[in-house]
């Protein structure tokens, strides 16, 4: 069997390689996503004061720190028994929105974008930003650089950093804003609803209207029928900061919607020995391997699967552009590719969104922080840009952290995201034709889901089965293996 690797992956958090087996026909028996990091922050929390952890964790990643603030501190409101005050929460979501514009502007543009803006098969050293830059012009491009700042200047200001922000507390967060401050984020707001439609215009001209790209989306190579999840309000639109978390079958209905306290009677974790991910499905329907369909117990997070599991957005042009996906592609849409034009929509409503809250009356106020509780035990969820985000903290009676447990978006995508290298080197290989062009197009399915493997790797000593192979000069091979 020959076997094709690709390493390092490319435009993505973290390191991985994708290694394909190619059968006697040349075609794909088989490909795996494997992560060969590890990061250790379950463990090193531990012992902490719980107060310190939002200023811990987010270090885990310096491209979506802000998620994991805002998932910490939340999962301290619960452990310490404390219910934000009004101006607190709407804070918080203020600085949450700037987080999505920042995160899905750069990922569009700089990550997943130069894919369909440059082409799929274009020359490597063209499939970047600065391939994008000379696409879509240089005016254009100052405009992507601009609104992502306009996102992290949100951050610095209610955060205090822009990168690794360290303002929210247990019970609420630590600096208001002044109506200084607030008429600035307004005009920010203003001018990234605006990029955010002309990003969607771009996206239609250059994506949409091109029928080799619709089809390349709709291919069986990027199609795959799951389970979606995400963070939905009351009405089951898609929210970012809170709700609860609802589930809808490859069908589109509702299969189930839960608190974020009660995530480990849904979801378990399941594991290889090839890898440092491991990989979540629903306890109700169980793990069938690396399957889709409604037998399987496999689920998606990210925008796209956020759309699936909604019923809508909560603002007027993020949800115009929801319906018309929908109408395209149909409701639920299982084609991975079509997680750009998801994200797209959601950064619509993300600048909508901080547009509301910059001119809600209340944000401005100085009520912002309510007095904790006693210590005890909290799960905290967002929908981080990746994908739903759980932190489970339990403290012990001086508040210090006994365990603490993390699944972060990437993760709960870890098994669509091996099937879907998979599906995508099947469907683009064959006969053991290969170029740098047609290993990108595998890639382009990982990256779909821009995932962020630094915070996806962890490891609890003893917990995590590990597979180690020792090649001789002589072409003998040696397994050594702990399993659980």
């Amino acid at each position: 069997m020959n076997r094709v690797t690709i390493d390092p992956i490319t435009r993505l958090e973290g390191h991985g390689r994708i290694e394909i087996f190619l059968d006697s026909q040349g075609n794909v028996e088989n490909a795996y996503l494997q992560i060969p990091e590890l990061r250790g922050f379950e463990r090193f929390c531990q012992g902490r004061p719980g107060e310190e952890l939002p200023r811990i964790t987010p270090r885990i990643c310096g491209v979506c720190p802000t998620a994991h603030h805002i998932a910490s501190a939340k999962a301290l409101d619960a452990a310490f028994n404390v219910e934000p005050t009004p101006a607190a929460k709407k804070l918080r979501e203020l600085m949450y929105s700037g987080y999505f514009v920042y995160d899905h502007t750069l990922h569009f543009y700089y990550l997943g974008g130069p894919d369909f803006i440059v082409g799929p098969q274009a020359p490597a050293a063209e499939r970047n930003i600065l391939g994008v830059i000379n696409k879509v012009g240089l005016d254009i491009a100052k405009e992507v650089i601009k609104h992502r700042s306009y996102g992290q200047k949100v951050i610095e200001i209610l955060g205090g950093k822009a990168t690794h922000p360290v303002s929210a507390l247990p019970g609420g967060i630590a600096k208001g804003l002044t109506e200084e401050e607030r008429a600035t984020i307004e005009e920010m707001a203003k001018s990234s609803v605006k990029f955010a439609a002309f990003s969607l215009e771009t996206f239609d001209k250059l994506v949409l209207q091109n029928k080799e790209y619709v089809d390349l989306i709709t291919s069986d190579a990027y199609t795959m029928r799951t389970y979606y999840m995400g963070l939905v309000d009351d009405n089951n639109k898609a929210n970012f900061y809170d709700g609860k978390i609802r589930v809808v079958d490859p069908n589109g209905k509702e299969y189930v919607k839960f608190d974020a306290s009660d995530y480990l009677t849904h979801i378990a974790e399941h594991v290889e020995p090839w890898s440092y991910i491991k990989f979540p499905y629903l306890k109700g329907v169980g793990w069938k391997g690396f399957v889709d369909g409604v037998d399987s117990g496999v689920y998606r997070v990210a925008p796209l699967a956020r759309l699936n599991a909604a019923q809508g957005m909560a603002t007027p042009l993020a949800q115009e552009a929801y319906e018309k996906m929908m109408e395209t592609l149909g409701n639920p849409v299982h084609h991975t590719l079509a997680t750009h034009w998801a994200r797209l929509i959601e950064l619509q409503y993300a600048a909508e969104r901080l547009l509301e809250l910059a001119q809600d009356e209340d944000i401005t106020s100085k009520d912002i922080r309510a007095e904790p509780g006693e210590p005890g035990e909290g799960v905290g969820v967002v929908e981080a840009a990746r994908g739903t985000l759980f932190h489970h903290y339990k403290l012990d009676e001086d508040g210090l952290a006994k365990t603490v447990n993390l699944i972060v978006a990437t993760v709960n995508n870890g098994p669509a995201l091996n099937m879907s290298v998979r599906d995508a080197a099947r469907g683009v290989i064959k006969e053991g034709k290969i170029s740098d062009g047609l290993l990108n197009m595998v890639e382009m399915a990982f990256r779909s889901y821009d995932p962020c493997f630094g915070c996806a790797s962890h490891f609890l000593p003893g917990e995590m089965p590990l597979q180690v192979r020792i090649h001789n000069t002589d072409g003998a091979v040696h397994t050594l293996e702990r399993n659980l």
